[in-house]
């Protein structure tokens, strides 16, 4: 098989800073030992996020400039809107400026104390939204989801035996909506097929419960779909998408991912009711709601973004590469949740240093050496982002699984940079042995990994 190269030429670039391992040691120290808290230009590879990251197209940068910036009615909010209505189907579009505060908006409305919001696995924003509320977020991930070593194509799926007792269980009143994420991100990035999406639906209308996607990856996983389920070889991913949707009672989604662009969002649904006091709150936390704290030139870009993603020979592309770098590790010897994920690959810390516990959190530990190796920055999605103190016992509730996320900006690293990934890890592998756990020195009482402050331990 042919090398399978970036489906777009490079029109525009930006230079990228060089610095010595002891500049890092320097920079990891007044950071408190938090990427997060890394100035950017100190970065050489940024894999923190593939979110609001994205190289835009020429096309995109087009659209911008025709950007309607009206207050009220913007021709840009009304390209936004068919293009969203278009894929998703669904009625009433509402933008946000990022996916949290779609999130933010829903679980207002719908969530609260006595509720429960189950899912396959909430990501981060969305569980602390959930929780904001007062509702309780349930993770409901498959057998397959909770082993990082085994190999299997749908890890992402929810548990629908455990779907089906838990509403037994609470009762249909005490769920407003289920969920699922698409692709699964805490659990690796990993798809969930369109079988469980149908079936999860078909519980869900038993129940009389709404079905909702986190569609913040919806194509990558479309492409999955198409890939690995029977029957969905020949489909093409515009109709497989659309299929996933149908599904769907409503969604929340950043656009920071799959449509492409660095800032922006929406939430869309079906109840008309819920759309108007959604847009009630909205008026007063975004902006009125043909721009909903979007410039006219960001709901463009989202619009041309969308018919974007669909491309199937950029898809090919991206999960390809995203593939390339998992194989090379896995080939070295290297512990990562397979198989490689949509937008990500997942270092296993668990396994990779089995010598510091969760509670000295592995994960944040590689998450520095990684940055001290080779100037890349990485994200810990494990006992710092997870991890919790237990209110009745007092004692430490690691997270499930300890992972190291490297996700992968869309159209922004060729393979030579991807290449110099592979070495670094590589190299943080073979002197694993000599990392320490760190311990918390300061943290904020919700999504503490963003901003807490770290110390490493002797």
């Amino acid at each position: 098989m042919k090398t399978i190269i970036e489906p777009f030429k490079i029109k525009s670039v930006e230079p990228i800073k060089f610095t010595t391992r002891e500049q890092r040691e320097r920079i990891l120290l007044e950071a408190g030992y938090n990427p997060f808290l890394i100035r950017a230009e100190d970065v050489l590879i940024d894999l923190l996020t593939d979110s609001g990251t994205s190289a835009m197209s020429a096309k995109q940068w087009a659209g911008m400039m025709e950007g309607d910036e009206s207050y009220a009615g913007a021709r840009s909010f009304f390209r936004f809107e068919t293009a969203v209505k278009e894929l998703t189907g669904l009625r009433y579009i509402i933008p946000t400026h990022q996916g949290r505060a779609a999130e933010k908006i829903l679980f207002t409305l719908v969530g609260g104390k006595g509720k429960f919001i189950p899912n396959n696995t909430h990501f981060d924003t969305t569980r602390a939204n959930v929780e904001f509320s007062g509702a309780v977020a349930v993770d409901l991930l498959n057998a397959q989801g909770k082993d990082p070593s085994l190999i299997a194509d749908f890890k992402g799926n929810i548990d629908l035996a455990a779907l089906d007792a838990f509403i037994k269980d609470k009762g249909r009143d005490a769920i407003p909506l289920i969920m699922l994420t698409v692709t699964n991100n805490a659990g690796g990035g990993q798809p969930v097929s369109m079988e469980n999406i149908r079936a999860t639906k078909a519980i869900a209308v038993k129940n009389k419960i709404p079905l909702f996607l986190d569609a913040c990856r919806f194509a990558e996983n479309a492409f999955f779909i198409k890939q690995r389920e029977a029957g969905y070889r020949d489909v093409p991913v515009r109709d497989i998408v659309k299929e996933m949707f149908s599904y769907a009672d409503g969604c929340t989604m950043s656009a920071k991912k799959d449509a492409l662009v660095n800032m922006g969002g929406f939430l869309a649904l079906n109840d008309e009711d819920l759309a108007t006091r959604a847009r009630n709150i909205l008026i007063v936390t975004e902006g009125f709601p043909t721009y909903g704290g979007l410039a006219g030139r960001d709901l463009e870009a989202i619009a041309q973004g969308l018919e974007e993603i669909l491309d199937e020979h950029y898809l090919t592309y991206r999960l390809r590469s995203v593939a390339y770098l998992g194989e090379k590790l896995v080939a070295a010897g290297v512990p990562i949740l397979e198989p490689p994920g949509g937008h990500a690959i997942y270092l296993d810390a668990k396994r990779l240093v089995p010598h510091i516990p969760p509670h000295e959190f592995p994960g944040q530990a590689v998450v520095c050496e990684l940055y001290r190796t080779g100037g890349i920055r990485s994200v810990e999605i494990g006992s710092v982002m997870f991890g919790r103190t237990d209110a009745a016992t007092g004692k430490f509730v690691p997270a499930q699984m300890e992972l190291v996320r490297l996700a992968i900006p869309r159209r922004v690293y060729t393979q030579s940079h991807i290449d110099y990934v592979i070495e670094c890890v590589i190299e943080s592998f073979q002197t694993r042995s000599q990392l320490k756990g760190l311990s918390i020195v300061s943290e904020a009482p919700m999504l503490r990994h963003f901003t807490a402050r770290f110390a490493p331990l002797p």
